[in-house]
């Protein structure tokens, strides 16, 4: 067995099995992308539970793994050269994990950085501008008199899900019939617009065809379903 003593991490949440990946997370739209690709993946993993509601991002402990204080990240003991590897920002996760099993990245390298730049732009673009959104709609935003931000991130929102739909069009998925990190780095934001944030009517979701068929059909995917609530909220 491999254990972390380098990782103050590891002492406030222990690792019951260390041999495996120990992934530290909350099931927000980022935090889920690494449970969904491990799931899809199936490579061992152990999650951990940290609180978001309580700060528990903001102690000592976890800004040891990552000092952005924002999960996921995780710890992977069978890290390059057999040595464990500590990595946070759910983007380079992602990238980290299919690089190191072959799944969910196109072997092509030309479709492999045509999958990558589609990660990017979730990083970039859907995770930041769904977010504020969110935060202007649903979440203390809202109670803000000037109306503008919440119209600008709106109006984003739809420009990028726009882009979105075009994408799909003739596509099952981001990289046509390949199941990818792309659509992994997606789902989750998506669906938070409309399950979460209940923004769908403000933003004319309903438009969306194909998103909403891809959305759909990534939502059915039994790894989707159970990393969805990876770790389990408490």
């Amino acid at each position: 067995m491999t254990y972390f003593p380098e990782f103050p991490i590891a002492a406030r949440w222990p690792a019951q099995h260390p041999e495996r990946l120990q992934l530290y997370s909350f099931p927000t739209p980022n935090g889920v992308k690494v449970s969904i690709a491990l799931e899809e993946i199936g490579l061992p993993y152990e999650p951990h539970l940290i609180n978001i509601m309580k700060n528990e991002t903001w102690t000592p402990d976890f800004l040891s793994l990552n000092p952005n204080g924002k999960i996921p990240a995780i710890l992977d003991p069978n890290g390059p050269g057999g040595k464990p590897l500590a990595l946070f920002e759910s983007g380079a996760i992602l990238l980290y994990l299919a690089e190191k099993t072959g799944l969910l990245l196109p072997s092509d390298p030309a479709r492999r950085y045509e999958t990558i730049e589609w990660v990017f732009f979730q990083m970039g673009g859907i995770g930041p501008m769904f977010g504020q959104l969110g935060f202007f709609y649903k979440f203390a935003g809202k109670d803000i008199a000037d109306k503008r931000p919440l119209e600008r991130y709106r109006d984003e929102s739809k420009r990028l899900l726009g882009v979105l739909e075009t994408r799909l069009e003739g596509r099952q998925w981001i990289m046509d019939d390949d199941y990818t990190i792309a659509d992994i780095s997606m789902l989750g934001w998506v669906r938070t617009l409309k399950v979460f944030y209940e923004a769908g009517e403000l933003l004319d979701m309903d438009s969306f065809a194909n998103v909403n068929r891809w959305l759909d059909a990534g939502l059915a995917r039994p790894a989707t379903q159970k990393g969805l609530n990876i770790p389990a909220r408490p």
